[in-house]
């Protein structure tokens, strides 16, 4: 196990790094001291203690891998559970009734993993009868913010929080009067680029794997959101509605 930890090092994130270093010099103290102590010994968080810890290895078995994956998961959710500002959640929830209050429109703006999420987070208030639309391509967010005012609204979605062309969408849809939420890392240039930032804090390594848990922070940030909208339209206009909607699918599946 220390030797694998040795040849992995140059692959590690810095803050991984100083974890390891820390296995290495003292391997039995590592084993027994609690997660707190470790994250300040290693001058790092303790996310970024455990997440070295349950970090998947090339010779992990499939059942290996099927619980630190989903381990990994839950310790983010739970720890979002208990870091997420309500104030901010609330916020974000006032900007978009009202927006769909007056008929303007919510645009979601994300790219690769992130504009996954921002598709399916045009589906979530679709069907809530919302006027909204998703892009992810960079052209087409410059134009649509361009084409935003005051009364819209824009929600951004980013892992890093440093893609260029969100940011000039984010900036764009801003300087012509939409209210833009983020959806991105604290300290992150976008953090900064909105009025309302919602954080999603799981850093990842961007050189070994695709974005994962961050991937599934933003979906639940947005059926947070979505639900929250939904009470806020309020179930007499929307029950019936959705319920025809379910009615009218039901030609599509087979009995």
């Amino acid at each position: 196990m220390l030797d694998r930890i040795k040849a992995s090092m140059p692959s590690l994130a810095p803050a991984e790094q100083r974890v390891a270093r820390l296995v290495l010099g003292d391997p039995r103290a590592f084993a027994n001291l609690p997660v707190s102590e470790l994250a300040e010994r290693a001058h790092v968080s303790k996310p970024t203690v455990v997440r070295f810890c349950r970090s998947v290895d090339p010779d992990d078995k499939t059942g290996d891998v099927l619980v630190k994956v989903i381990d990994n998961a839950v310790a983010a959710f739970l720890k979002y559970r208990n870091d997420a500002s309500t104030f901010a959640i609330e916020k974000a929830v006032e900007a978009l009734a009202a927006t769909h209050k007056t008929g303007r429109r919510i645009e979601f703006y994300g790219v690769g993993n992130s504009g996954v999420v921002a598709l399916d987070a045009q589906h979530k208030f679709f069907r809530l009868g919302v006027n909204t639309i998703s892009w992810s391509d960079g052209h087409m967010q410059v134009m649509s913010a361009t084409l935003l005012g005051p009364g819209d609204c824009v929600v951004v979605i980013s892992n890093s929080g440093r893609t260029r062309d969100l940011m000039d969408a984010c900036d764009i849809a801003r300087r012509n009067g939409a209210t833009t939420i983020v959806i991105t890392a604290t300290g992150s240039p976008l953090a900064t680029a909105g009025h309302i930032h919602l954080a999603a804090d799981h850093p990842e390594g961007y050189d070994r794997y695709s974005p994962m848990v961050s991937r599934l922070l933003h979906l639940v940030i947005i059926d947070v959101l979505a639900t929250t909208v939904a009470l806020r339209i309020g179930g007499g206009r929307l029950q019936p509605l959705l319920r025809e909607m379910k009615n009218n699918l039901r030609t599509k599946r087979y009995a």
